[in-house]
């Protein structure tokens, strides 16, 4: 019998774009790299979903985890999109976004005072994780996603946890990102203008961990967390 020759057609290193990704202004900020999309959206820790619900639109704030091309979310069995998750067929229309504010950018002019940025916007369907290994790798993820290596030093979920937790998962395959950089961009005849303009850097850090006060003795503070 004749075997199936294996491709050897490397897998795309962008996603496509679509009318929804393609943005309406600054064009050229806009990024369909697979690696730039998953930068982003692993040194994030919150994402806004946003969904229609009764025919009003509604954006909510929550914690996420991403696992390949898949992005993992989390909440009770009894919050309104993951209710309406498992209801919907074949899917619940969402749109998931993350945004990181890296500078402010001051001009002279009100008109061009802005911030610079680091965003990925997500369309698709969002579906409910039912298999129980697909959920486990998911909740491990979500919390690896806070805390890299924290999920193999805490308890997992006992069943009575478990049920009380719904997972719904949504697949990278339409997304963008987009990113300002840079400084100032002033009209020429404000040049002179006697205004400070300049861009000032906003920092991401880490406090000194501070353990709980019931800590058993003897846990010492962990490497994944010396390294933060």
């Amino acid at each position: 019998m004749t075997e199936t020759p294996q491709s050897t057609t490397p897998p795309p290193t962008a996603y496509a774009a679509t009318d929804r990704t393609v943005p309406t202004r600054s064009s050229d900020r806009a990024s369909y790299d697979k690696e730039t999309v998953h930068a982003i959206l692993d040194e994030g820790y919150v994402c806004h979903l946003g969904f229609v619900r009764d025919g009003a639109p509604v954006v909510l704030p929550t914690l996420y985890g991403r696992v390949g091309e898949t992005l993992y979310v989390h909440g009770s069995t009894g919050s309104r999109p993951l209710r309406m998750t498992g209801k919907a067929d074949p899917g619940l229309p969402v749109c998931l976004t993350v945004t990181h504010v890296d500078a402010l950018v001051l001009a002279r002019s009100g008109f061009h005072h802005s911030i610079n940025y680091r965003s990925v916007v997500v369309h698709g369907l969002a579906h409910p994780v039912t298999d129980p290994e697909e959920r486990r790798i998911a909740l491990d993820a979500l919390v690896d996603h806070a805390v890299p290596g924290r999920s193999r030093d805490s308890r997992p979920a006992n069943a009575k946890e478990s049920a009380a937790t719904a997972v719904i998962k949504l697949d990278l395959s339409e997304v963008s990102a987009k990113a300002r950089t840079g400084g100032v961009n002033d009209e020429p005849e404000d040049l002179t203008l006697p205004h400070w303009a300049g861009v000032v850097p906003l920092r991401k850090g880490y406090e000194a961990p501070i353990p709980s006060p019931d800590l058993t003795p003897g846990i010492e503070l962990p490497e994944y967390l010396k390294s933060l």
